[in-house]
């Protein structure tokens, strides 16, 4: 084989084994577990206030940018009539359940959006350590419909920033539970003491459904 050869023949082998080791982008990790086993998978850590402030999570923005922000694409998305949607994403016709009280709706201004983990909530679990970025990921996150829920607006505001702990809505308990533990997950935040005791009560009165859920980083 003459030099030149194999010089080219060197430069091929090299560029082969540097292709076949470029890493794949990484997947987010989906997990099915029954509620009972994810309750008891949430890490216990002593919650941090400090230094909160609602702006670190910009929210009810519109990602696609078809003029709907994430409070619009909530309803839009949770009616059990659809509405029309105008000009400004103005909505008419549409009709909603609040699932924590059993209320219908048909005027989108009754209406909260609730983070089912609440901002100042998520502040304390973990999220002070994110970036502005995965912060608002959090405070729009549309991947997950548990993340977000259209509920009576003057129920929404009793619940304020509690956990389950401090705060539970009347009705469908055991769908909130999942829905919190589902969250919590997904997000990798952490509980307190008395929210992991909360959270393993009731759990342990419900049926222990499998919950799928898929992680957000």
């Amino acid at each position: 084989m003459t030099r030149t050869l194999r010089w080219a023949a060197t430069l091929l082998a090299s560029v082969t084994l540097a292709t076949v080791t470029v890493a794949a982008p990484a997947q987010a990790a989906t997990i099915s577990q029954p509620l009972r086993t994810m309750v008891a998978n949430l890490p216990v850590a002593t919650e941090v206030r400090t230094g909160y402030n609602r702006d670190l999570f910009p929210h009810w923005i519109d990602a696609d940018s078809d003029g709907c922000n994430t409070r619009y694409e909530v309803l839009i998305a949770e009616a059990v009539t659809r509405p029309s949607v105008g000009s400004g994403c103005s909505l008419s016709g549409g009709r909603w359940y609040s699932y924590y009280d059993g209320a219908y709706w048909t005027v989108p201004a009754d209406l909260d959006i609730d983070h089912m983990v609440a901002l100042a909530e998520a502040w304390d679990s973990g999220a002070r350590s994110w970036t502005t970025s995965r912060r608002q990921q959090f405070a729009n996150d549309l991947g997950d419909a548990r993340s977000l829920v259209a509920v009576t607006d003057n129920v929404n505001q009793a619940k304020g920033d509690r956990d389950p702990a401090a705060w539970l809505p009347s009705l469908n308990v055991c769908r909130y539970i999942q829905e919190w533990v589902a969250v919590k997950t997904r997000w990798r935040l952490t509980v307190d003491s008395a929210e992991k005791s909360t959270l393993t009560s009731r759990a342990n009165s419900c049926s222990n459904v499998t919950l799928t859920v898929t992680h957000a980083f």
